[in-house]
């Protein structure tokens, strides 16, 4: 499965690396990407891993998530 969430504060390369740290600590989550100009981290994850677990852990990290798109 595939999520693209849309993650905003993120102002340099050590915050794409934070926010990708946090998001391929969920467990299920197989690879995410991290686009500091397009404001966007695209994640492949498994089922098992919920949308909501992805964006709690960027919440967490201390970024906001605007909104989520998710296909298979």
């Amino acid at each position: 499965m595939k999520t693209i969430l849309n993650i905003e504060g993120m102002t340099c390369e050590h915050c794409v690396k934070h926010v990708m740290q946090a998001l391929k600590a969920v467990n299920g989550v197989k690879s995410a990407k991290v686009s500091l100009k397009d404001k966007k981290a695209t994640v492949d994850h498994k089922d098992g891993a919920s949308v909501e677990a992805l964006k709690a852990a960027v919440i967490t990290a201390g970024y906001e998530v605007l909104q989520q798109d998710s296909s298979c």
